[in-house]
């Protein structure tokens, strides 16, 4: 094929690649997107991880399974008669299969409609600016002043629960079961872990996670974790810490685990084993060695706070780069670069970034935790409150979970905003604005807030910092 020269390159479809050739060309440079995500019997696709086998049939799911426990569990109580209620897994994973369709053609056409050549393809870095695609069609060498590595990550493996694509599975096979398993394992209670165990969970299967760490989700704050994980207790998710699995073998038509917790070995039986240990990054064999680009141990490509490599001209973003394995900083990392190339100003605050596990109840957060805070040994003020005592979530019938703020007490600075509840990844984005712009305690307290509204709980949990809250006791 004929060779083509751009000003940018960006090897990787997803969240971080796709969006940072639509910016660079909205910036006027001339850039190519090179991807190579199969879809079964389908080709190719753009979108990534995110929306063929991650953020985005996951988020499906949870969603049609939250609608399926919740007329099971709460429809009587707002009055509503349902009769029996089933499940058609097939229909929802067609659902599933549908919304990632959309999304991942819509690609092309934001390609189409921003001037971005789209190359499905596998592209690696060589030097002199050159990036060789290979592809069924053939092979093509694209030459750019600027090339942007975006490939992503994949999950970690285990070595004695290999992945054989039926009874144990990493997290993209778990989101295409064909029906509801009854015994589910997960190794992992994570995000994705806790996440993918809650969707099977309200359809019906008896799900264990193991967890190897004896802390209960160690990257949230204690308080609103500890609140979690009462919740996720009461909707029967067997959570055991401190469990460290040594062994996963299938017999017949069942998963044999054996694991150790509290120095004893326990055994259990599933029907279906989920991997869910972390992931790592996509890049072996992806640059040429004799570049300047320097590579850890773990596969991640060193980078500048800015996503340049060592490497004129090379940069490197999302999964792929240090910090959050998240789509939305990913994007962010993206368009900076592309920004930074077309000769703008750019930066990603690193300090407001926001993560989220979509499970219900949500917990989100951004900032620093209250243990972070302490230990920064500045003195700080914390504020709380309960939906508990929110109208809009009792009217919701989702009145469990809190908003927690914490602020610099001298300063009264917003440094971390956490919450477990209803919506949480909706109302985090207030906290991170927040943020971004420094702002205080007092700043919150002054925002009108629409009554009624879930938004209220984080009004109320800004005025519960300086003690007086107008719908808690104050103490």
């Amino acid at each position: 094929m004929t060779d083509k020269k751009f000003d940018l390159v960006v090897i990787g479809g997803g969240p971080a690649g796709y969006p940072a050739a639509i910016r660079a060309a909205q910036l006027g440079l001339s850039a190519a997107c090179v991807d190579d995500w199969p879809v079964g019997d389908k080709g190719r696709a753009f979108g990534g991880t995110c929306l063929n086998v991650g953020c985005i049939p996951s988020k499906a799911l949870l969603e049609s399974t939250e609608l399926y426990h919740r007329a099971h569990e709460e429809f009587a109580r707002h009055g509503i008669g349902t009769g029996e209620v089933s499940i058609d897994v097939g229909a929802m994973q067609a659902r599933k299969s549908g919304i990632v369709e959309q999304l991942t053609g819509g690609i092309e056409a934001l390609f189409k409609a921003n001037k971005v050549t789209g190359i499905k393809g596998r592209g690696r870095l060589l030097t002199g600016g050159r990036v060789e695609v290979t592809s069924a069609e053939g092979n093509q060498t694209l030459t750019a002043e600027n090339v942007i590595l975006a490939t992503g990550s994949t999950p970690v493996e285990l070595p004695f629960a290999k992945f054989d694509g039926k009874h144990i599975v990493d997290s993209a096979g778990a989101l295409a079961f064909d029906a509801v398993p009854k015994r589910l394992g997960v190794i992992g209670a994570g995000v994705i872990g806790l996440e993918l165990g809650s969707v099977w969970r309200r359809l019906g299967s008896a799900v264990v996670l193991l967890e190897a760490l004896d802390e209960f989700l160690p990257m949230v704050d204690p308080q609103i974790a500890k609140e979690a994980a009462r919740q996720f207790k009461q909707q029967r998710l067997d959570v055991r810490l401190g469990a460290k699995v040594s062994k996963a073998d299938v017999v017949g038509d069942v998963v044999k685990v054996e694991y150790e917790q509290g120095g004893k070995t326990e055994s259990l039986e599933f029907d279906r084993l989920i991997v869910c240990v972390g992931r790592r990054p996509l890049s072996q064999d992806l640059i040429d060695p004799e570049l300047n680009v320097d590579v850890d141990a773990r596969g991640f490509i060193d980078v500048d706070e800015q996503c340049r490599t060592a490497a004129a001209g090379v940069w490197a973003v999302g999964d792929v780069v240090r910090g959050p394995m998240l789509a939305h900083k990913g994007t962010e990392e993206g368009v900076m670069a592309a920004e930074l190339i077309a000769g703008l100003s750019a930066q990603v605050n690193y300090g407001a970034i926001p993560s989220v596990i979509y499970t219900a109840p949500e917990v989100a957060w951004v900032g620093l935790t209250e243990t972070e805070a302490k230990e920064s040994g500045k003195p700080y003020k914390v504020g709380t409150f309960s939906f508990a005592s929110n109208g809009r979530a009792k009217a919701l019938e989702q009145a469990s979970g809190l908003v927690k703020i914490i602020a610099d007490e001298k300063f009264d600075e917003i440094l971390g905003v956490h919450i477990v509840g209803p919506m949480a990844g909706e109302l985090i984005a207030e906290a991170v604005l927040a943020i971004e712009f420094e702002a205080s305690v007092e700043d919150l307290q002054r925002t009108v807030h629409a009554h009624p509204t879930l938004s209220e709980a984080l009004h109320e949990a800004a005025l519960a910092a300086d003690g007086h809250a107008l719908h808690a006791i104050n103490k």
